[in-house]
């Protein structure tokens, strides 16, 4: 029989590390959990944690073309069912676009759209009937965000990406589950420089909370997870308010 896996990008820290943790825990079935991100030392550290468990540790830069490429050809050697696929790698960089270095604003492009998208096609041949994709995306995704644009912008393009590849996997019996949560409670921020308005930190959300629904959704079909019923208004309001209204009020926040 196949090797069951669940690969888990952006493993070494915040929400990627919290999947780790909670799939670890949830699912006995699984025979590994390859965990991927460019800080080998972190990933060595969550491999310590995860007793018990055969963890595979992909020490990989995934917004290089090498670093996908060693990912396709460790899938190619191993050939094994994925069970779980958790995109969770991603940047984000706060200010205004013309304060911005444009290397900073494309490596936001790189990770959060080229480097999802390219794992997700380079996985899609190894996952099976009943497979799990989860893909961390972001409230931000809902409505432009004047001062986080760039960002807001790469998180629209995965919501549409996953729905219209959604709807392509379904009749394999796969699912695509797309995780968009407030301001979740981790070092992205501080690494970032973000600095968050005294009205967003009021609705920063536990990881784990974020997490532990997003499985829960996950397993349950659903081609969404917003944790909070603060986003649940922010998406309501995307659809029936006209985004110059919203613009400006996304302004008054910043």
């Amino acid at each position: 029989m196949k090797k069951r896996i669940a690969l888990i990008t952006g493993a070494s820290s915040g929400i990627g590390k919290e999947f780790a943790f909670q799939i670890a825990a949830s699912y006995p079935s699984l025979d590994e959990i390859w965990v991927v991100a460019r800080r080998r030392g972190a990933l060595e550290d969550l491999k310590a944690v995860l007793h018990g468990k055969h963890v595979r540790i992909l020490s990989l830069d995934l917004s290089k073309d090498a670093g996908l490429e060693e990912l396709e050809s460790q899938l190619q050697k191993e050939g094994p069912c994925i069970r779980l696929l958790v995109n969770s790698a991603g940047c984000g960089i706060s200010g205004l676009v013309a304060d911005q270095d444009w290397r900073d604003a494309c490596r936001m492009v790189d990770v959060n759209c080229r480097a999802l998208t390219a794992v997700t096609m380079i996985c899609l041949p190894y996952l099976k009937k009943r497979s799990r994709m989860i893909q961390v995306d972001s409230g931000a995704a809902f409505l432009p965000q004047p001062g986080f644009a760039v960002y807001a912008a790469t998180k629209a393009y995965v919501l549409s990406f996953d729905e219209a590849l959604g709807a392509e996997l379904r009749s394999r019996g796969i699912t695509v589950t797309s995780v968009c949560p407030g301001p979740v409670d981790t070092e992205f921020f501080h690494t970032g420089g973000i600095v968050l308005s005294p009205l967003k930190r009021l609705f920063l959300a536990k990881p784990e909370k974020v997490v532990r629904k997003a499985l829960f959704d996950a397993e349950a079909g659903k081609v969404l997870s917003v944790y909070g019923c603060s986003i649940q208004l922010v998406r309501l309001a995307a659809k029936v308010l006209p985004h110059r209204a919203l613009l400006f009020l996304m302004e008054c926040l910043l």
